[in-house]
């Protein structure tokens, strides 16, 4: 075997090595990416913890109208309340309606100012309450009114390791984990299932709270109905350190391949 023959077969081990590291390197383990796996296969139920309605805040600011058969007389009244996203968009993203929603605003006495009716005192109460209290004091003045009351601004926000991250203006109050993870698109395929937080303000102090969606303890968890101005953050789990890592592997690699080839063909012609 001729000099020239042993130095043009001396690469190749060099690039086979190089090809199985591209290889291994466009690889990215993945996790369980299915919800809730532990739950039995036959058929089972499971008990939500009780739904409490969120009581109204200073600086909260309230959808109220009043119905009534004579609609004109209402309009002063119901005038504040014009411009509110209709019950039919569930949600809406702060990147996509950044303006101030229209409505009561609570003021720090936690009362609201409004026409005909004058001022009441709502801070403490919920919306079934207020609705309440607003038909009694209508009733004064129209009969058989109707009275719808909601929050304007109820509002989580969800970032992270989800498909839309944002803060979501939701029509309804009774809004739970699953339903913030859906309106943000669903986690990606790099967030944590096992380690999805959430970050509450409970009277001037953070809570945290952390829910493990591979399982169905969560429905279970006294936190799992959301309240105003909750926050979701889903973390990041090692699949994404991995995938950049594997990105910069790969082209390392495509690098040392090209060069490798050339070394081998430059090995032949010399």
């Amino acid at each position: 075997m001729t000099r020239r023959t042993r130095m043009s077969r001396r690469p190749l081990p060099i690039f086979i090595l190089l090809l199985i590291v591209f290889c291994l390197g466009s690889c990215v383990s993945t996790k369980k990416t299915a919800y809730f796996t532990d739950i039995p296969a036959e058929n089972s139920n499971i008990k939500l913890p009780e739904y409490k309605e969120p009581v109204i805040l200073v600086d909260d600011i309230l959808h109220i109208t009043i119905q009534t058969i004579d609609g004109g007389t209402t309009t002063a009244i119901n005038q504040l309340s014009r411009g509110i996203a209709d019950v039919g968009n569930p949600a809406t993203p702060s990147s996509v309606n950044n303006s101030t929603p229209n409505g009561y605003l609570v003021d720090k006495q936690g009362q609201i100012s409004m026409p005909m009716l004058g001022t009441l005192k709502v801070a403490g109460l919920t919306t079934t309450e207020v609705r309440t209290l607003v038909s009694r004091e209508a009733a004064k003045y129209f009969k058989n009114p109707t009275v719808q009351v909601r929050f304007a601004n109820f509002k989580v926000t969800v970032i992270g390791e989800v498909a839309q991250p944002a803060t979501y203006t939701v029509a309804s109050e009774k809004i739970n984990l699953m339903d913030a993870l859906g309106m943000a698109g669903d986690l990606t395929i790099f967030g944590k299932r096992e380690n999805v937080l959430l970050i509450r303000d409970n009277n001037g102090e953070k809570e945290f709270v952390r829910f493990n969606l591979n399982s169905y303890d969560t429905f279970k968890s006294p936190y799992f109905y959301l309240k105003q101005g909750d926050v979701i953050y889903v973390e990041p789990g090692k699949g994404k350190v991995a995938s950049t890592n594997a990105a910069r592997t790969q082209t390392i690699a495509i690098l040392a391949s090209v060069a490798s080839i050339v070394t081998v063909v430059l090995t032949r012609l010399f």
